[in-house]
């Protein structure tokens, strides 16, 4: 089950093996697409899990990833970007735990479909070597 707070201050819910709502599901993938990166950039320097939070953000946009996978993924990196969250982010040590633990539990889900093409993505956007065996797609 999830819970998350919807735009007009309710709560939204959706559980286990239920179908993904298109519309809230179009929604989130929004919200990651608008608020992601400038939240990366602030916070990346910090993160033990950016290369993992990267390559999934590449796989929930990929719309070749399967809907429930990219519905898992999506609320792991919305969870991610909220301002508000079980522990805040700016408590030194603790604030990201979290964030990582949500991000753990989506990839031990779905993380067969995180392909090399999202890592490589990942790795080119964070300005760093590419993952060792992977070669950069033909341009």
């Amino acid at each position: 089950m999830s819970i998350e707070r919807d735009e007009t201050g309710g709560f939204e819910a959706s559980f286990d093996g239920e179908a993904p709502d298109n519309t809230r599901l179009a929604r989130r993938e929004q919200k990651v697409r608008n608020e992601f990166w400038d939240k990366l950039k602030r916070v990346a320097g910090r993160l033990p899990f950016v290369d993992d939070l990267t390559a999934s953000y590449y796989c929930a946009m990929d719309t070749a990833t399967p809907l429930k996978v990219r519905a898992t993924l999506l609320g792991a990196l919305a969870y991610f970007i909220l301002p508000i969250d079980l522990v805040p982010d700016f408590i030194a040590g603790l604030g990201f735990g979290d964030d990582a633990a949500v991000l753990a539990a989506a990839l031990a889900l779905v993380s067969n479909h995180i392909k090399p093409v999202h890592r490589i993505a990942a790795a080119k956007a964070l300005g760093k070597e590419l993952p060792d065996g992977e070669a950069a797609p033909p341009a």
